[in-house]
């Protein structure tokens, strides 16, 4: 009778068993790819027959719909473009200004809305730089100077299919940081003269201490002649300031001299009068328009005899010049 080596069977059923365990592994996972494949394939297939795809992001704007000497509005505008079937949330807009490197001003804007399924939509972002802010943080940044800027802005959305997405985007630009103009009545020139109603011209001196152009289209302001209104002048044209440059300008203004009290009679005796001026002006500027006041106080007239009358400069003539063509001088006082 023949003998057996169980020793043998075993080794033998155990490799069996692997190698029946080793089809069915391969069997499973080919089967597992299979069906990874096919639902890949599907899944291109519905994106591809629904059009699911990334949006896009673009600035496409920087407006400055305000500014003069204490802030700048900025509105940055940033086109969306959703190519998919549904709409699309916006989850978070964060953003960023710096300029050199340097943060001036930064936010959060939280559930910025809805981009609409196959469309594109303008989304505003406002900012606001305050200048002293800006001023205190960093010393060498001037009033009147020009800095150049960069705007950063991270849109956040949630894409089907793409899940949450960031859509970075920068624009860069310059922004100005104003300074009031500097102004000073040069002289007065008296077209017509009574103590009930006189009409005069200002000659006013603008300086422009920015170093941008000031193109003025209206300027308001109120004289004062020793602490005594003398009433109110306008801009009869508009005129334009070079950057760092000045430029002189007529302004009718039309008062009441006995209203003036002493302070006439002074100019007249040549002792001179204080006077202030107070008031604004509306410039378009290369960034936008702007409204910045003017202001003067401690300057002085004293009422001279105009040389082309070839008087002398004793009372009488002055007070004669006064009642033809006379004229203010001013200087300011240190």
């Amino acid at each position: 009778m023949a003998s057996y080596d169980h020793s043998d069977v075993s080794e033998r059923e155990v490799k069996d068993r692997g190698e029946k365990e080793e089809k069915k592994d391969e069997e499973k996972g080919g089967f597992m790819d299979k069906v990874k494949d096919f639902i890949q394939d599907i899944g291109e297939k519905i994106e591809e027959a629904v059009g699911f795809g990334k949006p896009t992001a673009d600035v496409s704007g920087i407006h400055i719909p305000q500014i003069n000497l204490e802030k700048a509005e900025i509105v940055v505008d940033v086109l969306v473009t959703n190519p998919n079937p549904i709409p699309i949330p916006l989850i978070d807009i964060n953003y960023l200004i710096e300029s050199d490197g340097r943060k001036l001003v930064s936010g959060l804007i939280p559930d910025a809305g809805t981009i609409h399924a196959h469309g594109s939509e303008t989304v505003k972002i406002p900012v606001c730089l305050v200048y002293d802010d800006i001023k205190s943080t960093y010393a060498d940044i001037q009033p009147g100077s020009i800095i150049p800027y960069k705007v950063k802005v991270d849109l956040i959305v949630d894409v089907p299919v793409f899940g949450r997405l960031t859509l970075p985007l920068e624009k860069t630009g310059e922004i100005p940081i104003p300074y009031k103009p500097d102004v000073d009545i040069e002289k007065i020139h008296f077209d017509k003269f009574s103590f009930e109603e006189t009409v005069a011209t200002l000659q006013l001196k603008l300086e422009n201490k920015n170093d941008f152009d000031l193109c003025l289209n209206n300027l308001d302001c109120e004289v004062w002649l020793c602490d005594v209104s003398i009433g109110g002048a306008e801009l009869t044209k508009s005129t334009k300031i070079d950057k760092n440059g000045f430029s002189f300008m007529e302004i009718p203004i039309t008062f009441r001299p006995k209203d003036c009290g002493s302070a006439l009679w002074d100019m007249i005796r040549g002792r001179g009068t204080g006077y202030s001026i107070k008031g604004n002006i509306d410039a378009d500027t290369p960034f936008g328009a702007m409204k910045l006041p003017i202001s003067k106080e401690g300057g002085e007239t004293r009422l001279k005899k105009n040389k082309e009358d070839g008087g002398d400069d004793d009372e009488d003539e002055v007070c004669k010049s006064c009642c033809t063509d006379a004229y203010l001088s001013s200087s300011f006082l240190n």
